[in-house]
Order: C-alpha cells, then sequence, then structure tokens
C-alpha cells in the first residue's frame, strides 16, 4: 500500500525542492536522541517559518460558512494572558471543546487552525475554543502546557456547568493528553473526552514506525529532532509525561479518548501503543487509522477525503461523549 496519488505527487515535489536546496551536502544518519537544548535559528528564518506554517489552510471566509460565527478573545489568568479564537456552531450548543493547534511546539496558531476547527465546531455541535499557546523557542517546556493549563481552567470557571473537552493535532495532541491526565486531579469530571489527531506520546521511547517512516514523509527523523532540540532545555525533559503522556505512571480515569493516526507517519505506532494503554488502565479508548495518509493530513482536509473523514469522526465521538 502507498499514500494517495495525489499525497505522493506532494512528496515527490517536496524531496525535489530538498535535494536542490541540499545539493552537494553530505548525506549521513541522523541521531535517534535529539541535540537538546538544539541550536536557536535566527529571529528572521524563525518569522519566516511562521509566517510560510501559520497560513491557513483554507480560506477563513470560506471556511467559516459552516458555523454561526467566531471571535478573538482574551483569556487572562493571575500573571497571563492568551490570545483565543471561539468558533460557535449553528443550532444547540451541547459543550466546549479546547483545541491545541500542533506545529511541532515552534510554529501554526489560530490562523492556521482556523479552518479545521470550524470544521470541528460543525461536526460536534461544541463551542471550540483554539488557543494560541507560546512557542519554543523563545518558550521553553513546559510553558505550552501551562498556557493549555491556564486556558483549560479558564474555561471550566467561565461555563462552571458545561462538559468540556480537548482537542488537538500533532503536538497539539500531546498538550490534550497532557492536559487530560493534568484535569482528572485538578478538574474532577470536568473533561468528557480527549481527540488526539496524530500525536507524539512516547517521547524517547522510538517505536518501529519512526524507522519505517523517518524520510521521506514530510515529518521526518531530523525534523522531529530539531522540534526537540527547540522545545525542550534537558534531556531529562523527554522522560517528562507532559512532554510524553504515555510515560506516565497511572492512566486510570481518564476521560473517554479517540486516536487517529496515518500510515505514513512516523508517530503512527505512538497513538495505537497509547489507546492499548489506556484500554488496560480501564479506559475507554478508540483507534482510528488512515493507512494512506501522512502526518499532518487534517491541513488538507478542503481536498483529501480522509481528511474530512476524520474530522467527522472526531466531531461525532465528541458530540456523543458531551451529549452523554
Amino acid at each position: 500500500m502507498k499514500p494517495t496519488f495525489l499525497l505522493r505527487v506532494v512528496l515527490c515535489v517536496m524531496a525535489w525542492r530538498q535535494r536542490d536546496r541540499s545539493r552537494g551536502a553530505v548525506d549521513g544518519a541522523h541521531p535517534v536522541i535529539p541535540e537538546v537544548p538544539g541550536p536557536v535559528p535566527s529571529a528572521v528564518a524563525l518569522r519566516d517559518l511562521r509566517r510560510a506554517m501559520g497560513r491557513p489552510c483554507f480560506p477563513v471566509w470560506l471556511s467559516s460558512l459552516s458555523v454561526r460565527r467566531w471571535t478573538d478573545v482574551v483569556l487572562s489568568g493571575d500573571d497571563s494572558a492568551l490570545t483565543a479564537r471561539v468558533f460557535r456552531p449553528k443550532g444547540r450548543v451541547r459543550g466546549v471543546v479546547l483545541f491545541l493547534h500542533g506545529g511541532g511546539f515552534v510554529h501554526c496558531g489560530i490562523r492556521s487552525h482556523h479552518g479545521i476547527c470550524c470544521r470541528l465546531a460543525a461536526e460536534s455541535g461544541a463551542l471550540v475554543v483554539s488557543v494560541d499557546y507560546r512557542l519554543a523557542p523563545e518558550h521553553r517546556f513546559p510553558a505550552a502546557m501551562d498556557d493549555a493549563r491556564l486556558a483549560l481552567t479558564w474555561v471550566a470557571q467561565a461555563l462552571p456547568d458545561v462538559p468540556l473537552a480537548v482537542a488537538g493535532d500533532s503536538a497539539g495532541g500531546t498538550l490534550s493528553a497532557g492536559l487530560a491526565q493534568w484535569a482528572r486531579e485538578a478538574l474532577p469530571g470536568r473533561v468528557k473526552a480527549q481527540v488526539l489527531f496524530y500525536p507524539a506520546l512516547t517521547g524517547p521511547i522510538a517505536p518501529s514506525s519512526r524507522f519505517l517512516f523517518a524520510r521521506g514523509y514530510m515529518l521526518t527523523e531530523e525534523v522531529m529532532n530539531w522540534y526537540c532540540g527547540q522545545t525542550l532545555s534537558q534531556y531529562r525533559e523527554l522522560f517528562d509525561p507532559r512532554f510524553a503522556p504515555a510515560l506516565a505512571d497511572n492512566l486510570e480515569g481518564l476521560p473517554p479518548a479517540l486516536t487517529v493516526t496515518a500510515g505514513f507517519d512516523p508517530l503512527r505506532d505512538e497513538g495505537g501503543m497509547y489507546t492499548r494503554l489506556l484500554r488496560q488502565s480501564g479506559v475507554e479508548a478508540r483507534h482510528v487509522h488512515y493507512p494512506r495518509m501522512i502526518h499532518g493530513f487534517l491541513n488538507g482536509y478542503s481536498f483529501l477525503k480522509d481528511g474530512q473523514r476524520a474530522l467527522h469522526v472526531g466531531g461525532m465521538f465528541l458530540r456523543d461523549m458531551l451529549r452523554g
């Protein structure tokens, strides 16, 4: 089995551009363990990366037609404030989903994931709150998790009688899993569901998919190592459950989970592993796999049927859990 024809074309173009940029370079083996902390890119390089990756995956005005309205708000805590974007679905609101975007903890934001959140709000019937958490390397671990906790606490206090859920893709899926673990004690009974789209969960423990798809499928081992080097300050943080939720001592009592994985993703096996660990701990856990997709395929939902299906499945899961 191979990725879909359209994805193969995209991957071929990306590979050709990469070869052109790296012509003359020596091709060596990439280290399994990342350099922590890694060399920090220049301010100009970071600005260009975030500008390129921060573009919405679908025109904002067009994707917004699926929701009643959206607005930007400020979530304030004791010593800090976060920008968030709130998406209100059409019809009756069933609950609130705190959404945490992907981007390796380094890039992307509420604008890049606008269309995904519109779809998720429409499918789930829930208010979706997308958070612009602080990014690395300016704000290293655990800054993103601290911001996620602040946001969930703010929502829980603002809407004390409304069922809550957490969701996110890639690094946002990592944050969502860690946030669900934290909320088990901090906000007992409030979080009813967690939806994890192709998350990173196992930290330094590398399942076989990390080696099988280390190159050639957009998210490479080299890129993952670079993200770790930008995000972490010490090697011991690789084992912290806030960064590697599968390494938590206790997974009992967590809210029902849906984990979505892609067939040609180095993170593929981490989602399946976490699902098994949750089930062994007595947690309701579902696993949906798209064998011909690559990491980040939700961002192509406008032209990838599986991206649309994954958002529909995630939305229906949230709808059921919030209603229940």
